[in-house]
C-alpha cells in the first residue's frame, strides 16, 4: 500500500509504533551497557579473591578445596555471562580460569602463561572493557 493511501490514523498508529520500538531499543542499549559492566566488575572481583587465596598458598596456608570449587564456579558463571554478553575473549579466559580452578594439576605454568592466564592479564582486560562502556 503507498504511503499517500494511509489514514491519518494508520500514519499515526505506525508513528507511534516506532517511537515505541525505538525507546525499546535504546532501553535495551543502556540495560545492556549495565549488564556490562556488572559482570566486568565481577571479573575483577573474582580477580582479587583469587589473587588473595594464592597469597595465602604462598604464604603457607593449605589448599582448600572448597575455595578451589567456589573459584572454578564463579569463573565459569562469568564465563557464561560474559560469553552471553559477547564479551568472548573475556569470556574464554574465563572459562580457562574456571577448568584450571576445577583441577589445577591439570595445567602446567608455561601452559598458563601462553593463554593469557595470568591474574593481571584477565584484570586488564575487564578494566580496559570497562573504560570503553565509559565512553
Amino acid at each position: 500500500m503507498p504511503l499517500a493511501e494511509l489514514s491519518a490514523k494508520e500514519l499515526l498508529s505506525i508513528i507511534t509504533h516506532l517511537k515505541q520500538w525505538v525507546g525499546n531499543l535504546r532501553r535495551a542499549q543502556v540495560l545492556r551497557k549495565q549488564e556490562s559492566k556488572k559482570a566486568l566488575r565481577a571479573v575483577i572481583s573474582a580477580v582479587r579473591e583469587t589473587t588473595v587465596y594464592l597469597r595465602g598458598l604462598k604464604e603457607g596456608r593449605e589448599k582448600s578445596i572448597e575455595k578451589e570449587e567456589r573459584l572454578s564456579l564463579k569463573w565459569t558463571q562469568l564465563a557464561f555471562e560474559l560469553e552471553d554478553l559477547g564479551l568472548k575473549k573475556l569470556a574464554s579466559r574465563c572459562s580457562l580460569k574456571g577448568r584450571y580452578w576445577a583441577d589445577p594439576s591439570e595445567y602446567d605454568q608455561d601452559f598458563l602463561e601462553r593463554v593469557g592466564m595470568r591474574m593481571a592479564d584477565i584484570e586488564r582486560i575487564a578494566q580496559s572493557s570497562l573504560k570503553e562502556l565509559e565512553k
